[in-house]
């Protein structure tokens, strides 16, 4: 890294420890297992519990990264007030009306949390009813997760995370006073649905792996230890959720993995009763429901609408209708992916996407004329904002672009009339007619057209020299679609292309995109990626070796991927908190998210093809003598997604095993979780780190554009 000093310092070696384990008749060893500590799950509560041999390893690789990047500190601190620049300190959401209130969100100048409000309606003063900046106050980490007022906007229920590892603490604010009520839930997954009456709550519980098992109601002003069991989810490949439907009528409980779903009802103002199922889980049928008249209105890919249909089915039924008794109401189109609903009293949204573009289609309930709302190119997101109201004409829903900042828009249901609510500012200056955008299509080793979505400055110089960073994902059926990020901008008005690979796995193509991006058609994501990468060069936007590629959870996994399949192809790399040692997780049922995974990545434990299929791409068993490029790789310690020893043990073997030309960084943060610190401006510290160790990389020192 060539802005680094010469005598760079000389990184830590992990000691090898093999411990062997055989699967189906294969025998594999794994040197650095000892960086998994037994105790776990008390260390991702409490980083201090940490096994001190593991601790002191991490420590020194934070203390090597440190050393590394020291030189590059007034470089990062520039970026800091750059990235900070760009955004709003005193931002606020657009007030969202519900009877007597209107409620928003909003920060202080300097804030690092946001602060919850409403004012009454008819106007009158503010109330602040959460004070995130207070709530934080002498926290290492915070972060607030559901925040639902009561019906009759008399309670505030909200939920907080204060170690990272997403078990949240919920608590109950009486809204005239600001006082919490002496009563407060543990290890719950924070979200909740109130009763109709406002004086209970049901509510998710997460069991010793961190997995959501248990639906629980609460009554104000009773020992949450004598809250009644509701429901309880045995399998454990499945996690459950609660809300309440658009109409408020009824509570839902839905439990799901990737590919299945069931869910059960309650009326709202029985918190209490037996919970009534919809439709008995089938694999991979997916279902999600919500209520209008007398009717479920039903989001399904069952009976082959494999980029799902809408259907109707009575409630009050004797016997509930069988799934292939559902009455159709809006016909799936291949291709088209409807991806969710919202209901109101005379209307029914729907948004879909279709080769990497979104819209919104509104319908009237009552006629069955639909409204497309229109968007200006392919390369915008737009996407629907629930609100608090059910028998309203009132849409919101937000657009936004590769350089088109935010917009919120009411859209009147019934006259097509839209009235712009806000725009994104970016204080320090944004001019979106500086920047060019574009959609490609890059051609698979299959013959698939996987899009491409790109931009970068007017003044920038198209060529094999051009830096590009080029960022991916492909899991779960998660779009990576083209929304604005003004952070993006530090790189692309240094000479950067910005570009995101629209790989399978995702479902920017419907469906199918995700079914052949899984399971053991997982590698066509990585090799659709190459591809991308590849048509780039061969389009004149960058050259072989100056390719960045950045991706995160899943998408660091496919950073692993192609780093070791196509090393040549990338100059740097950022994995942040890397799913990379994929193998070893799928065959340990103890970890959180293993068995609710299985359907994503396939069942190594029990199906030798789906071992063979993981171990031909995990990144952690496919390291080689090769070269590797530079290298910025991130964990938590407090982590249950991607566990802190998945890049630990990833950073380590590279070290060992590989050739790398260039540093290999591991920055594990010893406080926090998957999504890293909970404040706004720790955030932009994040980024500014990451985009330091880029501009580095590429010997980039200009502060401007081209």
């Amino acid at each position: 890294m060539s802005l680094l000093p010469d005598d760079l310092p000389h990184p830590p070696i992990a000691d090898r420890q093999p411990v062997a384990s055989t699967h189906h008749g294969q025998t594999r060893h794994d040197p650095y297992a000892w960086l998994r500590d037994p105790q776990w799950r008390d260390a991702m509560a409490d980083p201090d519990r940490l096994d001190p041999a593991i601790t002191a390893y991490l420590e020194a690789e934070n203390r090597y990264a440190d050393a590394l990047m020291r030189p590059l500190e007034p470089l990062r601190q520039a970026l800091v007030s750059e990235l900070r620049g760009r955004i709003r300190e005193d931002d606020q959401t657009v007030p969202a009306a519900d009877g007597p209130w209107c409620y928003y969100s909003r920060y202080r100048q300097g804030g690092q949390h946001a602060l919850i409000c409403r004012q009454p309606r008819a106007g009158g003063d503010e109330q602040v009813i959460f004070d995130g900046d207070a709530e934080a106050k002498d926290c290492e980490y915070f972060r607030l997760g559901g925040a639902v007022h009561s019906p009759d906007h008399a309670y505030l229920a909200y939920a907080v995370d204060r170690s990272g590892a997403e078990s949240f603490t919920l608590r109950i604010r009486r809204l005239a006073d600001g006082v919490d009520l002496n009563e407060h839930i543990v290890t719950a997954r924070g979200d909740l649905a109130w009763s109709a009456n406002s004086q209970a709550f049901i509510y998710t519980v997460l069991d010793e792996e961190l997995r959501p098992r248990w639906v629980y109601c609460h009554w104000l002003g009773q020992d949450p230890a004598s809250d009644r069991l509701v429901y309880e989810e045995t399998d454990p490949g499945f996690f459950l959720g609660v809300e309440r439907s658009d109409s408020g009528r009824y509570l839902l409980i839905d439990s799901h993995d990737h590919t299945t779903s069931e869910v059960r009802w309650l009326p709202a103002d029985q918190p209490e009763s037996e919970p009534q199922l919809i439709a008995a889980r089938q694999r991979d049928i997916e279902y999600s429901v919500s209520d209008h008249g007398g009717h479920w209105l039903i989001l399904t890919n069952a009976d082959g609408a494999e980029d799902f249909c809408i259907c109707q089915t009575p409630i009050d039924a004797t016997t509930p209708a069988a799934i292939e008794d559902w009455e159709v109401l809006i016909r799936e189109r291949p291709g088209r992916l409807i991806e969710g609903m919202q209901v109101f009293a005379r209307w029914l949204v729907r948004e879909e996407l279709e080769d990497a573009e979104s819209r919104i289609v509104v319908r009237d309930l009552v006629s069955g004329a639909e409204t497309v709302i229109d968007q200006p190119d392919p390369c915008v997101e737009v996407g629907v904002i629930a609100g608090l109201e059910y028998d309203t004409n009132t849409l919101r829903f937000g657009l936004s672009g590769l350089t088109q900042p935010a917009q919120i828009f009411d859209y009147d249901m019934h006259s097509g009339e839209r009235t712009l609510r806000k725009t994104q500012v970016v204080p320090s200056g944004h001019d979106p007619s500086a920047y060019l955008t574009q959609r490609l299509m890059a051609v698979a080793e299959d013959g698939e057209a996987v899009p491409i979505s790109l931009f970068y400055h007017r003044d920038t110089t198209l060529g094999d020299e051009t830096p590009l960073l080029l960022y991916g994902y492909g899991a779960y059926g998660i779009s990576e679609l083209p929304g604005f990020s003004p952070h993006r901008l530090s790189l692309v008005d240094r000479g950067f292309v910005y570009a995101i690979a629209h790989v399978r796995g995702g479902r920017e193509r419907g469906y199918r995109w995700y079914r052949d991006g899984r399971e053991a058609a997982k590698q066509n994501t990585f090799s659709d990626f190459i591809a991308c990468a590849e048509h780039l060069i061969a389009s004149g936007y960058t050259g072989a070796g100056k390719i960045a590629v950045h991706g995160g959870s899943a998408g660091g996994m496919l950073v692993g991927a192609v780093l070791n399949q196509r090393p040549a192809l990338f100059h740097a790399a950022i994995a942040d908190v890397p799913f990379v040692d994929v193998l070893n997780t799928m065959l340990d049922p103890s970890l959180p998210l293993t068995p609710p995974e299985w359907p994503e990545w396939g069942n190594p434990l029990e199906d030798a093809q789906a071992y063979a299929h993981i171990a031909a791409y995990s990144p952690y068993d496919n390291i080689a003598p090769r070269p590797y490029p530079h290298l910025l790789v991130t964990a938590g310690v407090s982590d249950p997604r991607v566990t802190y020893w998945e890049p630990a043990k990833w950073v380590a073997r590279l070290r060992a095993e590989a050739k790398p030309t260039a540093p290999i960084i591991l920055r594990t943060n010893m406080s926090a979780g998957h999504g890293g610190p909970g404040g706004r401006f720790e955030y932009l510290e994040e980024v500014a780190y990451r985009y330091a160790f880029l501009l580095a990389a590429y010997q980039i020192k200009s502060s401007g554009t081209g």
